[in-house]
């Protein structure tokens, strides 16, 4: 989470100091220098994921020394699973902070025309954003760990594609179905990334259908006490 507020510091400040040094009048501009400013925050972002993979590699190293069988206790799917996380709820965080923000008041969202579903619509991406981070951090440590570059260029355009997205609100349709249908897209990816498949799929629900089955025997044949 702080690698992510780091990097969300440094695009700020490029994002300011870009907006100060143009034509504050020219709204075309500026709405393309936010546009530019959204680019840089996911570029720098995923830069310090990359930081953080090198950074937990050398911990990694240094625990496998110490420990008595040489190996370290957490494995890289562990850390990249608590990396995306790690991500994905401090950006929810600042996604809903304004939103709650604006929630406050006065006045009531869609009384000037504006649509009335902005809220859900929030609450819907930010899920989709933190589910996301979570699948690109799985993704993007098991990439960088067998340099598989063209996987890392493909959560760098994803991220910046859900990004861009966004700028079709308050058009929602066009940028919720979308995004989602990238989660869903990637979800997939990052659970096959991370060694699932259909077949593991299937043994768990067989698996969980046979222990519901014993629970249920076990329930019919205990006979009530009676004083």
């Amino acid at each position: 989470a702080f690698f992510w507020l780091v990097s969300l510091l440094l695009a700020s400040l490029i994002w300011f100091v870009s907006v100060h040094l143009s034509d504050r009048e020219d709204a075309k501009l500026q709405y393309g220098l936010l546009i530019f400013g959204a680019a840089v925050s996911v570029l720098l972002q995923e830069a310090f994921r990359f930081a953080y993979f090198k950074l937990l590699k050398k911990a990694d190293e240094g625990l496998a020394t110490i420990s008595e069988d040489g190996r370290s206790p957490i494995s890289l799917r562990q850390m990249a699973y608590v990396s995306g996380l790690s991500f994905g709820i401090i950006s929810g965080v600042f996604s809903v902070i304004n939103i709650l923000a604006d929630s406050i008041g006065p006045g009531i969202v869609g009384i000037h025309g504006d649509s009335p579903y902005y809220f859900i619509t929030s609450a819907f991406l930010t899920m989709a954003l933190v589910l996301l981070h979570t699948f690109w951090g799985v993704i993007f440590f098991d990439a960088c760990e067998k340099r598989r570059y063209w996987c890392l260029g493909l959560v760098v355009a994803s991220h910046l594609l859900t990004s861009g997205l966004t700028f079709l609100n308050p058009w929602y349709e066009a940028s919720l179905v979308p995004i989602f249908i990238i989660t869903l897209c990637t979800g997939l990816w990052a659970f096959f990334t991370a060694g699932g498949s259909f077949r593991n799929v299937l043994k768990c629900l067989s698996c969980k259908q046979e222990d519901d089955s014993r629970v249920m025997m076990y329930s019919a044949l205990q006979v009530p006490f009676e004083d």
